[in-house]
């Protein structure tokens, strides 16, 4: 993918997974409230998908990349500039409280919400995400990685405010739709500005560094909001969240400089 349109690049992959995440419980619902499939059998039916993105994956035929001929490739750690640790910083500290949508659909339960009425709103949820995918993936090609991941965590921090200070089935719903816009934005513009701080040699490695880091701080966070559900309270699971999303958005502010707005394309 060319250096100016990378962003829209990962919008793409953003609306092709979303995308298949609303279409994947709309189709639950169908089948387990309008034709009583047992839940057993949704599950099996689900590896038919799985199947049939696997053979598709076999056809895929890449083009070769012109590389120049190394005697040793050497992708350690140190290969990477301290602007791209400073990032995976600012990762795990926003990551500290990005908890599992688990809890997002456990509390929408919790409120009274139906499971059915919950599943077409996680579908919405879904919706959003994929709908904002690309729009956030041009934006990030255009403005920077920064100011749009920026506007994510916000995003997140007025939904998980909401989730805790709400108990209306309608605000929770749209709180719900809402937060959408934050998977579909901090995903793609996330692997933005990862790939933005290094060469084009290590550009699957500090992909695949950055999703390790946000994955690892799920787990993580999904532990610490476990334990809060439990014995403090529901609510402070998103106030948790919340803070730091703060946290994580100051220090996106703070320790990303501006002149990393708009990536130059760099040496191989």
């Amino acid at each position: 993918m060319s250096e100016e349109n990378r962003g829209r690049a990962f919008g793409l992959e953003g609306v092709g997974d979303n995308a298949g995440a609303f279409f994947g419980p709309l189709l639950a619902v169908f089948l387990l409230y309008w034709i009583h499939v047992q839940i057993r059998s949704v599950f099996y039916l689900a590896v038919i998908p799985g199947l049939l993105a696997f053979f598709l994956v076999l056809l895929v035929k890449e083009s070769a990349a012109a590389t120049a001929a190394k005697a040793k490739i050497d992708v350690g750690l140190r290969q990477f500039p301290a602007a791209y640790w400073k990032y995976l910083l600012v990762t795990a500290l926003f990551g500290l409280g990005n908890s599992s949508n688990a809890f997002l659909i456990l509390r929408t339960q919790e409120i009274g919400v139906s499971l059915e009425s919950t599943i077409l709103i996680y579908a919405a949820f879904n919706l959003v995400a994929a709908l904002a995918s690309y729009p956030a993936g041009s934006l990030s090609d255009r403005w920077g990685g920064k100011n749009v991941l920026l506007a994510s965590f916000i995003i997140f921090l007025i939904g998980y405010l909401g989730f805790a200070l709400t108990r209306n089935a309608l605000l929770t719903g749209a709180l719900f739709a809402f937060y959408g816009l934050f998977q579909g934005i901090s995903r793609t513009a996330g692997k933005t500005l990862a790939s933005s701080f290094v060469t084009d040699r290590l550009r699957a490695s500090g992909i695949g560094w950055y999703n390790t880091t946000v994955g690892l701080l799920q787990l993580v966070a999904s532990l610490v909001a476990g334990a809060l559900w439990d014995h403090v309270s529901h609510a402070a699971v998103f106030y948790y969240g919340a803070v730091f999303a703060a946290v994580g958005a100051f220090a996106l502010w703070l320790l990303i400089p501006a002149e990393n707005h708009n990536r130059t394309t760099p040496s191989a």
